[in-house]
């Protein structure tokens, strides 16, 4: 059975996109010294924070190729995968 998520107020359900396995020279890089990727793809938002009685929305949207700060956001499994929650301030940028 699917879950379905939907985040609340300001937050987002961000799906990490994974490094590669071996550097630019080659080297395979063994999953205990990599670094957790500090890029990923929007999967869910939420419809906006709340402000003076309005709803303000998201500056992003599901589809989004975002850059996050390295400590954002908690780990949450969905459907057996690692997904990220976290808040539109946690993001940092827009890859376009």
């Amino acid at each position: 059975m699917a879950i379905k998520v939907r985040p609340l107020h300001d937050r987002v359900i961000v799906k990490r996109i994974e490094e590669e396995e071996k550097s630019k020279g080659g080297i395979i890089i063994p999953d205990t010294a990599k670094e957790k990727p500090q890029e990923g793809r929007i999967i869910s938002t939420g419809p906006g924070r709340h402000e003076d009685g309005k709803i303000i929305p998201l500056d992003v949207k599901a589809g989004d190729r975002i850059m996050f700060s390295k400590f954002a956001g908690t780990e949450i499994n969905l459907n057996g995968q690692e997904h990220l929650i976290m808040r539109e301030d946690d993001i940092l940028g827009v890859i376009e």
